[in-house]
């Protein structure tokens, strides 16, 4: 069995911050597409195509592994899977309509927060859940109050930003916006980001939920740093459902499915489509997106008594990243020094929330060792 090494475990987090930050952008390569097109093909290199290579390629004896789980385990898996693919499908008109740095920070900001309350808050309603604690139970300990201080500051990290995106909008000309972000509307992003965190939350849920997986992967002899890989096919294939179905129904109302085999647009036939690049990108995007939680499992698993920090650790990295990325594309210029000092303030609270989080359940995993 592997020693776990923290110091590792944080660099893999940080590598899958890196790739949950980054996978837009090949998406801004692909042309003369409609977004359900590519969002369901870079789906596709997301939930199926790589989760099932890399877990027959690493671990042992997938399909057997598989095969001995309860209908109970599979079930929650799944199911939250599929709960977190309506935060995946709407993530992306997140970025559409905010851009990446502050969609990426509001949406991820709820999802530290809810990733932390929602398995409590279902347990409280649906006692079969596989969580230890109600939310009243968490709020009745120490640990559990700073945790709670935490999401506190995680909203108030939310709300600044919301500032900032709206002093950005009534500051830059629309003309500006639309160079920097095509879609730019900021009511509209704000829903969908609040709708999208909170749903992606639950792939913090459907880990948990799969940890049998992981278990029964290790005892057919899979090395400790792959073993959270079987269980990834499960959650993505919940995700693959909610997001595939969605797609297909864009595909009919927009009359869009054209174009996954169209070299020309029906609106501008003599405007060439570049196919062969457009899947390309879009597969980029697809299998950058799969590593961030390639990546997550690997550094899960070095933990150690560390653990409580992974999830909180990967939201913080994708802050950062996609808060990097929104500056490398410009997407705050034209707006004043106030615009930005109110998205640096709202990503740094983001940040703190994490770390806040992060130490009141080490608090209660010192509670518990005691």
């Amino acid at each position: 069995m592997m020693t776990p090494n923290p110091f590792l475990g944080v660099f893999f987090h940080w590598v899958g911050g890196l790739a949950s930050g980054s996978f837009y952008v090949p998406y801004k390569g692909v042309k003369k597409w409609a977004w359900e097109v590519y969002w369901l093909v870079g789906g596709f290199f997301s939930w199926i195509i790589c989760p099932w290579v890399l877990a027959i390629i690493l671990t042992n004896d997938v399909w057997g592994v598989l095969r001995q789980q309860s209908a109970s385990t599979l079930w929650w898996t799944y199911f939250f899977g599929a709960m977190w693919g309506f935060g995946g499908l709407t993530f992306g008109l997140t970025m559409r309509y905010l851009g990446m740095s502050l969609g990426m920070g509001v949406a991820l900001g709820y999802c530290a927060a809810f990733g932390t309350l929602l398995p409590p808050i279902f347990k409280s309603f649906m006692p079969a859940v596989p969580v230890p604690e109600t939310i009243a139970q968490i709020a009745a300990t120490g640990s559990g109050q700073v945790t709670l201080a935490g999401v506190a500051v995680c909203l108030l990290g939310i709300g600044i930003a919301a500032m900032a995106g709206l002093t950005k909008e009534k500051e830059m000309p629309a003309e500006e916006k639309k160079k920097a972000i095509a879609e730019f509307h900021f009511t509209k992003g704000i829903l969908v980001a609040t709708f999208s965190g909170i749903m992606s939350a639950c792939f913090s849920f459907a880990l948990t939920a799969g940890a049998p997986i992981g278990e029964a992967s290790a005892s057919a002899g899979t090395d400790t740093l792959w073993t959270g890989l079987p269980k990834l096919i499960v959650v993505l294939l919940g995700g693959f459902t909610t997001n595939f179905i969605w797609c297909l129904i864009l595909n009919v109302r927009n009359k869009t499915g054209y174009q996954y085999f169209s070299s020309t647009l029906r609106t501008a036939p003599s405007q060439p489509v570049p196919v062969f690049s457009n899947y390309i990108f879009s597969a980029l995007a697809g299998t950058t997106w799969y590593f961030q939680f390639f990546f997550y499992t690997m550094g899960e698993t070095q933990m150690g008594q560390f653990g409580f920090a992974s999830w909180t650790l990967h939201m913080a990295s994708i802050i950062i990243f996609s808060t990097m990325w929104g500056w490398i594309f410009r997407e705050w210029k034209g707006s004043s020094r106030k615009a930005h000092r109110l998205i640096a303030s709202g990503i740094l609270a983001l940040i703190l929330s994490t770390i806040i989080i992060g130490f009141g359940t080490w608090l209660k995993g010192q509670t518990a060792a005691h």
